[in-house]
């Protein structure tokens, strides 16, 4: 998917684990299939899973979730990540990695949960309790999170080069007018947040139709508490996303950053995965049809 991009596979995973983990390294060794980007998963035997950075710009990943994970993991309502070992470098493969506690669970795509509506209130008693953890020494949003987290602004040359990347594709001048709507709102004032920073379906498990765990740390920081809202027009329906609101209550500004921030994400996701990533196509493509079809009804 990635011009760079570092290849793995089981034999490379069990030398790193006879070098490091010995413990580990007789365990059978499966590649977790996923559509995710920054990491390969491999799950060792049935409690852990080995994940790799597969492209630079995530290679800093592991060592934030070790730092930061630990913290974070009691003080939220869902199930996180539990990290249980940090990798180096070696093998031929030139970056930190990490092994973590395998949960149960499937990607929680809607016809996998058996209610919308607590799905959304759900999500909304995560993010509240992530947002009320102190936040003190956090990673502040940048270049090690995909830059979640920051002004709006910060966003406009990689939306407007997506936007120039996806003419007959979409309608640009509609997402064009959207995003510049976006990008005339307030900043926010309030003191920065937690952020997971890549709220979707592929970063959320559900077990027996409910969401139970929140995975997929790499877009952790600390900023602007709109960019959590992306998820409420890349996932939820129109209802849902009104409990989602209702239950946050969120101002009208920071409600419409969030709709910018999922206009901009889906852009620059459409534009860069159209034709390597089906999944994360589609789920651009959810998230534009729900954010252009508001925008149009805006006053």
């Amino acid at each position: 998917m990635h011009a760079g991009e570092v290849v793995t596979d089981e034999a490379l995973v069990r030398r790193l684990l006879a070098a490091q983990f010995p413990e580990w390294a007789q365990l059978p060794i499966a590649r977790v299939a996923s559509a995710g980007t920054d990491n390969a998963l491999y799950r060792l035997g049935p409690d852990w899973v080995a994940r790799l950075p597969r492209i630079h710009w995530a290679a800093a990943q592991a060592s934030k979730e070790q730092r930061w994970l630990p913290i974070l993991r009691p003080l939220v309502p869902l199930a996180l990540p539990v990290p249980v070992a940090s990798g180096a470098p070696g093998e031929g493969y030139p970056w930190e990695w990490g092994v973590y506690r395998w949960i149960e669970g499937e990607n929680a795509t809607l016809d996998r949960i058996t209610d919308a509506g607590q799905l959304a209130l759900d999500l909304a008693q995560f993010l509240l309790a992530l947002q009320h953890v102190d936040a003190t020494g956090g990673p502040a949003a940048g270049e090690h999170n995909s830059f979640r987290g920051v002004r709006l602004a910060e966003r406009d040359v990689a939306t407007r080069a997506a936007l120039a990347q996806l003419h007959g594709v979409l309608d640009v001048g509609a997402a064009t007018a959207a995003w510049e709507a976006a990008l005339s709102l307030p900043r926010w004032r309030g003191a920065p947040v937690w952020v997971h920073g890549d709220l979707q379906s592929g970063n959320l498990l559900a077990r027996g139709g409910r969401l139970r765990a929140v995975i997929d740390f790499g877009c952790l920081g600390v900023g602007d508490p709109a960019v959590d809202l992306i998820v409420a027009w890349n996932l939820l329906t129109p209802a849902a996303r009104e409990a989602l609101r209702s239950r946050l209550g969120v101002d009208d500004a920071t409600w419409a950053r969030g709709r910018g921030w999922a206009l901009s994400v889906s852009l620059v996701a459409l534009a860069y995965y159209e034709h390597t990533n089906v999944t994360l196509a589609a789920l651009a493509w959810q998230a534009l049809t729900a954010v252009l079809g508001e925008h149009a009804l805006l006053p």
